[in-house]
């Protein structure tokens, strides 16, 4: 995010090509809709772009205040939908104002924030092989084959790391959360 912040345009396509199926995935969730998810996308990243400065890499990790603004777009584009809906007859407008308000409680946050430092707690005591692979596929969305194919490791190395990250963060996770 510094070399983004800086104008490195090469930073950029880095995040973009780590994230965009990760925060399209998110939007088309929320929306429903490929067209405004693509959007949102590209908005997303237009706001990294034009914002970078304004991430503090003290205060937290880059995930999550990309996934924020993904989010807050989303829901700014529902909050739009709503203000004007479209008058065309068998639209699905009425859908959007049906929608609950997904804001978040304070629990929900205190809740999320917690979870997320115990995950990333567990994630830095793997194993460095392991930690990459987990991150590729939950970060990045990448398939076992994929990250195989990227990482230039047989798919059968790839698996076993998975499974080993997986029953090493359940049993750190287990141990952090008290259970």
């Amino acid at each position: 995010m510094a070399r983004v912040a800086g104008g490195d345009t090469d930073a950029l396509d880095l995040l973009y090509h780590r994230y965009a199926r990760v925060v399209y995935g998110l939007a088309l969730r929320i929306l429903a809709n490929p067209q405004h998810a693509e959007d949102v996308v590209q908005e997303t990243f237009w706001r990294v772009w034009s914002r970078g400065a304004t991430f503090q890499i003290t205060g937290g990790s880059f995930p999550p205040w990309l996934f924020g603004i993904a989010r807050n777009h989303c829901i700014d584009e529902l909050r739009r939908r709503q203000a004007r809906p479209a008058t065309r007859p068998g639209d699905d407008s009425d859908i959007l104002l049906a929608i609950p308000d997904g804001q978040p409680g304070v629990d929900d946050l205190t809740w999320e924030g917690e979870r997320r430092r115990l995950i990333i707690s567990a994630l830095a005591d793997l194993p460095d092989d392991q930690r990459e692979v987990i991150e590729l596929a939950y970060f990045n969305g990448l398939s076992q084959r994929e990250i195989a194919e990227r990482l230039n490791n047989p798919l059968g190395t790839v698996k076993t790391r998975v499974r080993l990250a997986l029953q090493k963060l359940k049993g750190l996770l287990e141990h952090l959360n008290g259970e």
